[in-house]
């Protein structure tokens, strides 16, 4: 009998499968995931480009897709739905880096124009792996004393208080050598990212 039914699922509107999705029916759901997976893929590798990063957007988008189908109203198509989880969940990622990034930004760089904002979207470096590795080149250019620092403040999230306890240094310390990280660091990063 699942035989046909998932057979027979694959003829039914959205509408329709929505309705089974809600009532339990997980073979419904496999019906909308093939039917809308094109749409989730274009959308978040058109904001994140190929890589592990618009995979990872895509199966979060899915999840939502499916959390939310009770919440659907049809005030749109189901495509148009679909799109806008995909688009929303790209659009979080490309803030999640941006906030990421950011970190080795200091508030007085926000008036100057941000190296950031000019990594194209399908850029070699959208995916985390990627990034990940600029940061990594970058930090690996700093002396140790400063990497310390980047590392255990920046990269690691631990406050300043913690991190001149973990080092053995006063606060004062800590934030000078912060300071110095960060102004490596960007010179660091802005020369890989227009060096692309």
């Amino acid at each position: 009998m699942r035989i046909v039914d998932s057979v027979s699922t694959e003829h039914k509107t959205d509408a329709e499968l929505i309705a089974a999705v809600t009532r339990g029916d997980r073979n419904a759901f496999a019906d909308i995931v093939r039917r809308y997976e094109a749409v989730v893929a274009s959308t978040v590798i058109g904001m994140l480009g190929a890589g592990d990063a618009a995979e990872e957007a895509g199966q979060v988008a899915m999840i939502k897709i499916y959390n939310g189908l009770d919440r659907f109203r049809a005030d749109s198509s189901f495509k148009t739905y679909v799109t806008r989880i995909a688009m929303n969940t790209a659009l979080d990622e490309l803030r999640r880096r941006k906030r990421f990034l950011s970190r080795f930004f200091t508030r007085a760089d926000s008036d100057a124009a941000d190296p950031i904002d000019d990594i194209p979207a399908s850029d070699n470096v959208a995916g985390n792996l990627e990034q990940r590795q600029l940061v990594l080149n970058a930090l690996n250019q700093l002396k140790p004393e400063f990497r310390s620092v980047a590392v255990l403040r920046l990269m690691q999230g631990y406050s300043t208080a913690e991190v001149a306890a973990i080092l053995n240094l006063s606060e004062g310390t800590v934030f000078s050598r912060l300071s110095r990280a960060r102004q490596h660091l960007k010179a660091a990063l802005e020369s890989e990212i227009y060096d692309e």
